[in-house]
């Protein structure tokens, strides 16, 4: 058992753990990482992070850097003795990169210290292979918060499908566009710039056949200047019909991707097979209603303008609930002011309207 004090302690590396995390890439299979090794004295002597996939872990990332800080503590030039603090459960599987939980073991770690428990079903375990190797292990520091820092790689990693995000810009009144179709632009530049710097964020982007021949969307993340940012999402596009030969897609500089769009769970199964755990979906109310009626929607980005237009052109169809009973509640997590629009980030509440 640890005491009030040495909780708050652990606290407080497993936050800088946390902090050096954040370094790593949000894209890709891998989560980010953090990790700092700290002596009997309580002080860090190495730390590292994951910086993407096929790089060393943030474990080993750590243990490689022990040398020059391990010396001014005057430890010798390996872990005996020393803490490990780790953001996510060493792994325990040879993937690109061989198993944390050994290295660990390897280095002589006495004491590793983690916050969230690794859900995959191939790369859980590294707890028990620790203890089974006279590791002391204490799970569970700061995991609200370590969790929150990796929601969507966990949403995928126990769900093995991507975390989806679903995108829609629209008045006060809930319309997506005026009575004769146009909607350029219904927020002003700061939500629009937001939802490039999202798309950055995503692996892939998803719309469907109608938005593409509708808009003919780029689907590309930019910059201020209208420049192409270093990460691009995949763009996917749901549907049968032929995307025509002259569409901006085409010219996409990551590779384009057509799925059947019939069935949801497929095309999700089909991304995650491909390595890819984050999705944003940006097409209109047929895609977005289709995800949220199916229950695939883990967190909506809502763009409101000050508005109004009334018409038909709402932002979101038919969801399948026809009385109050059945309503789609949500909690909100974030609402953020853009300009003169606002943001509202929401994800489906855990527990039913009273």
């Amino acid at each position: 058992m640890t005491t009030p004090e040495q909780q708050a302690q652990l606290e407080k590396l497993m936050r800088h753990a946390l902090s050096l995390a954040s370094h790593g890439p949000i894209t890709g299979g891998n989560p980010r990482v953090g990790c700092v090794l700290v002596d009997a004295d309580g002080q860090i002597v190495a730390e590292g992070w994951h910086h993407g996939a096929g790089t060393p872990h943030a474990e080993v990332d750590a243990l490689a850097k022990l040398g020059a800080g391990a010396a001014a503590s005057g430890v010798a030039g390996n872990a005996a003795g020393l803490t490990a603090v780790v953001t996510l459960e060493p792994c325990n599987h040879h993937g690109r990169t061989g198993p944390c939980a050994q290295a660990l073991l390897d280095a002589g770690v006495s004491r590793v210290v983690y916050a969230v428990s690794d859900p995959g079903p191939h790369s859980a375990g590294g707890a028990e292979r620790l203890r089974a190797g006279g590791v002391e292990v204490i799970a569970g520091i700061a995991q609200a918060e370590a969790e929150e820092f990796v929601h969507s790689w966990l949403t995928a990693a126990r769900l093995q499908r991507p975390h989806v995000t679903v995108k829609w810009a629209s008045t006060l009144d809930g319309r997506a566009a005026a009575a004769d179709g146009t909607s350029q632009w219904i927020t002003g530049t700061a939500a629009r710039q937001h939802v490039h710097e999202q798309r950055a964020r995503a692996d892939a982007i998803v719309v469907g056949m109608g938005t593409v021949l509708a808009d003919d969307p780029s689907l590309t993340a930019r910059g201020d200047a209208g420049e192409l940012l270093e990460w691009q999402p995949q763009p996917v596009v749901l549907g049968r019909r032929e995307i025509p030969a002259d569409a901006q897609l085409r010219q996409h500089p990551e590779q384009l991707r057509q799925i059947d769009g019939s069935d949801l769970n497929a095309a999700l199964s089909e991304l995650f097979e491909a390595g890819i755990r984050r999705v944003f979906v940006e097409g209109g109310p047929t895609i977005a209603s289709a995800f949220i009626a199916a229950g695939l929607a883990d967190e909506l980005l809502i763009y409101l303008a000050p508005r109004l237009l009334g018409g038909p052109k709402v932002a979101l169809g038919e969801l399948g609930v026809s009385t109050m009973a059945e309503a789609k509640d949500l909690s909100i997590t974030e609402i953020r002011p853009l300009g003169n629009d606002v943001l509202i980030v929401a994800r489906p509440a855990t527990e039913t309207r009273a």
